[in-house]
């Protein structure tokens, strides 16, 4: 069984997420890569001498059959990677939670569309009145909104969505059977009804500065777009966006003033390349122009979600610059310019006529930020 294999694997000293993540690629199976030598363990990237002694130690300590029955006592609702609910977005991410908890309604669940709306937990009255305006306008849409259930602009999205009749879903720093701050009680009991908290930390785990981090690259990686409403040059919320840039995702920004200190992050991440909100009607149609994403359920972690079949370009007809740029690419992820540079290989000018070249004959689209995806 899989799913005892991720457990176990992620109760190991010295075993983070993406160490998990390559020692999976590796094996294919978490439960091969527990019975793998030492020397095979040494051929994955990152595992050194003293992390090898330790998963040897460790695996000859705990037996995974019996630590996820006991496990599963303390904790109904969780996913692995290989679970197929596992969200396919948070697999691809580079370090992926090895468990994912959830309590709450996850019926109406879809990938698809949700978004992350963050920002501040001190927000002005115009941050305020924006972020409940925009979760307003995607429940009434039918996006799920996504957030950290913080004070502040996390909240009010929070709250306007659920007003509206929309399904939010929480991303906690704590157990998801834990509510932080314990002031949003009433706000994690709605949320329960249609929509979910959700957490890598198990039942019990009380709220420490070090798992917000974290856990703001779950809202990153989650999502398929990342709305931020007002955030300091220095504040978590710009760290998410930062993430699902990197992540590939779309973000859009709402503009503020010079004045307000708030929105000094969101004015330069319109600078660097953020989508700037202009209004409502122009927000929901650029949502509704993302791609769609076509989910279909497979028992195998590697392919559990599979795209739908591309009609795909004979790279051999290409030359060898445009050639490498296409073998670089995604169908399913966004990169930017800076990324397409490191993965070739190749130097920025170069890139960049390939880039200009391969959109003029379709083969290629690019987003917002200047990042681009394979078409064909």
């Amino acid at each position: 069984m899989e799913r005892a294999y991720w457990l176990a694997w992620s109760t190991v000293p010295r075993i983070g997420s993406v160490l998990l993540k390559r020692i999976y690629q590796k094996f294919d199976s978490l439960e091969i890569a527990w019975q793998a030598s030492g020397q095979e363990l040494a051929e994955v990237d990152g595992l050194g001498d003293q992390t090898i002694e330790g998963i040897i130690a460790a695996r000859n300590a705990i037996k995974p059959l019996e630590l996820l029955d006991l496990h599963e006592s303390k904790n109904h609702s969780f996913w692995t990677p290989s679970d197929p609910e596992y969200p396919q977005l948070l697999w691809e991410i580079p370090d992926p939670p090895p468990v994912l908890y959830h309590h709450g309604n996850l019926n109406k669940w879809s990938e698809e569309s949700a978004i992350a709306i963050i920002g501040t937990r001190n927000p002005s009255s115009y941050g305020r009145k924006w972020a409940r305006k925009i979760a307003k306008a995607l429940a009434e849409h039918g996006f799920i909104v996504v957030s950290g259930l913080a004070e502040g602009i996390d909240a009010e999205a929070h709250q306007s969505c659920l007003e509206a009749g929309g399904i939010s879903l929480a991303i906690v720093g704590t157990g998801v059977d834990k509510v932080y701050p314990a002031k949003h009680l009433k706000l994690y009991q709605e949320l329960l009804k249609t929509g979910a908290i959700i957490s890598e930390y198990p039942n019990g785990t009380t709220p420490e500065k070090s798992h917000f981090p974290q856990r703001n690259r779950i809202i990153a990686g989650l999502c398929r777009a990342s709305i931020v409403i007002e955030a300091p040059v220095k504040s978590g919320a710009l760290i998410t966006a930062h993430q699902a840039n990197d992540y590939g995702r779309d973000i859009y920004s709402l503009p503020g003033s010079l004045d307000t200190e708030q929105a000094h992050g969101c004015l330069q991440l319109i600078n660097r390349g953020a989508q700037i909100i202009l209004g409502i009607e122009e927000l929901l149609e650029s949502l509704g122009a993302m791609p769609q994403l076509d989910l279909r359920v497979n028992s195998n972690v590697n392919n559990k979600i599979e795209i739908a079949t591309f009609t795909t370009l004979d790279l051999s007809s290409l030359e060898p610059t445009q050639r490498k740029i296409m073998e670089v690419l995604s169908f399913t992820e966004l990169k930017s310019l800076d990324r397409l540079v490191l993965d070739s290989g190749l130097g920025s000018g170069e890139v960049s006529l390939a880039l200009i070249n391969l959109e003029m004959n379709g083969a290629i689209a690019q987003s917002a930020g200047m990042r681009y995806q394979r078409l064909l």
